[in-house]
């Protein structure tokens, strides 16, 4: 019998998964509740009768929080290789790991893990106080 590769799994569990999302939607299609009427077609808004233009202007700070969220919420996601490589390394400068000398030959000791994720601190607070500064976070 000849071999899956890695790629041969996931194609197959991605057309698993699209199969039994079919079939749902196809099940509840035909045997679920039929109701139609002017209350089930018209607009719900969490629960609210919409009042007044669905296309009004809203004020860009909205915008800009949105946007700084995003930034902060990124930044947050590079700072995670760090946090799996640091302990290890830490931990691994003690035993004969392979991989920690490698990374330690290369110059990637703990301090200067600790000196690269401060400088991204720094620059992540010098961004949060420029913003600071504009008046971003006000909301008057």
């Amino acid at each position: 019998m000849p071999a899956i590769s890695d790629y041969g799994i996931v194609v197959i569990l991605i057309l698993a998964v699209m199969g039994i999302a079919g079939v749902i939607l196809l099940l509840t299609y035909l045997i679920g509740p039929k109701r139609r009427g002017a209350i089930k077609h018209s607009v719900y808004e969490s629960g609210v009768d919409p009042t007044g233009d669905a296309r009004k202007r809203f004020n860009v700070r909205f915008y800009l929080v949105a946007v700084l969220f995003l930034i902060f919420d990124v930044e947050i996601i590079f700072l995670y290789p760090w946090a799996v490589v640091f302990p290890r390394l830490k931990a691994a400068q003690a035993g004969d790991q392979q991989w920690a000398a490698d990374l330690a030959a290369a110059g990637f000791t703990p301090m200067f893990l600790v000196v690269g994720v401060g400088i991204f601190f720094l620059l992540l607070t010098i961004g949060f106080v420029y913003e600071w500064r504009k008046g971003v976070f006000r909301w008057d």
